[in-house]
């Protein structure tokens, strides 16, 4: 074997033992997560917030199926920032029918504050009680369950943050199943991590954290510039070994449609890995680790089998990878109600590796923006 055939080799099996790690040491953290007994029963007053703009039809077919929540006691706060379509009167006739609706309307856009940081920071700063649920106008709850589900994530104590499951609803198409796997795989990374004391990240789609720990971390301030980063960059900030939790039940997932056009998606994801880089740099080392160990093994395979080097060891090799990654989404896959998907891990791995390394290189200095 010449040296260069040798060193891909020895690439190939170094980065194979590292994806074996992940897999078998961190990711099934979450394939066999069982929730632990609470220590209280108690259910706390919940204040379910959601910062819309120009989202009306997405608030008459998604608001009352969280209106008529099953839970004691919560109120609904929907901040209309500087909405020009029905919304406004919609939320209006709203009111007249439920109790627990608080509307805050913001007339004016505030060019000067990007994104919907600004809008959801006035909808927490109003809400009345101290645990907090946060959502988008383009989600649906999965049962009059979904408040109590995710709440009852703060049976311990010393919980501070509950992070949920936010799926994109199934569709005909390679798009939505790479979407969908995209998520799926975004969704094993921080529930696993968080599952091993290191949580980095939540989805706002379904996230909840108390209001204290909000007012007492001065909110989004510290990262205000940056127009996405309300869920993941404040969570990576204030989380911790202690006061963290996950939920995945299936009645406390929050779904929503996902987009039908590839452009949408692009400008999504380059939104989402604009808040990357201002990760703590134990996270960017780990999650880096991760992809660049995926995009080497793909490589040296590639390479290996193209000049015939052992093919046999290199295809047993493979092997073993390949049924570590099947078994693992597979359990994964079935907790978080996601069907066959996992059948398609290895196909969907690899062009969503492409896709994603392009839209790091694309995105460089390209502008974001939420609406």
């Amino acid at each position: 074997m010449e040296l260069f055939t040798q060193i891909v080799f020895w690439i190939f099996i170094g980065t194979t033992i590292i994806q074996l790690i992940y897999y078998w040491a961190i990711f099934s953290r979450l394939a066999f997560y069982r929730k632990p007994a609470a220590n209280s029963v108690d259910k706390p007053a919940v204040s379910v917030v959601i910062s819309a703009r120009n989202e009306y039809h997405n608030l008459k077919k998604n608001l009352e199926s969280i209106l008529n929540q099953d839970y004691p006691e919560f109120e609904l706060i929907v901040v209309n920032h500087a909405s020009t379509d029905e919304s406004r009167y919609y939320l209006e006739e709203l009111k007249n029918k439920y109790h627990h609706l608080r509307v805050v309307q913001i007339d004016q856009d505030l060019n000067f504050f990007k994104g919907k940081k600004f809008p959801l920071s006035i909808g927490i700063k109003s809400a009345k009680h101290d645990v907090l649920l946060l959502t988008d106008a383009d989600c649906k709850p999965a049962s009059k369950n979904w408040i109590s589900e995710m709440a009852s994530g703060y049976g311990n104590k010393d919980t501070e943050i509950v992070l949920g499951y936010g799926p994109y609803l199934k569709q005909k198409g390679l798009l939505n199943l790479l979407i969908r796997y995209d998520t799926f795989m975004v969704a094993v990374q921080y529930f696993s991590y968080a599952l091993a004391g290191m949580p980095y990240m939540g989805v706002g789609r379904n996230l909840s954290y108390r209001k204290s720990l909000f007012i007492k971390n001065k909110g989004f301030i510290s990262h205000y510039n940056i127009p996405s980063g309300d869920d993941d960059l404040f969570i990576n900030r204030v989380a911790n070994r202690t006061n963290c939790s996950v939920e995945i039940s299936a009645d406390s997932f929050m779904s929503s449609i996902p987009k039908t056009s590839f452009k949408d998606w692009y400008n999504q994801k380059i939104r989402h890995l604009s808040t990357g880089k201002l990760y703590k740099t134990k996270f960017k080392l780990l999650l880096g680790a991760f992809g660049l160990s995926q995009i080497l093994f793909y490589g040296s395979l590639a390479v290996l089998l193209v000049t015939n080097s052992l093919p046999l060891l290199v295809l047993s090799v493979f092997g073993i990878r390949l049924l570590s990654q099947l078994i693992v989404n597979k359990i994964i896959s079935k907790k978080l109600d996601e069907g066959g998907l996992y059948l398609f891990s290895p196909f969907l791995e690899i062009l969503l590796l492409v896709l994603l390394s392009i839209f790091s290189l694309t995105g460089i200095g390209k502008k974001v923006s939420w609406k």
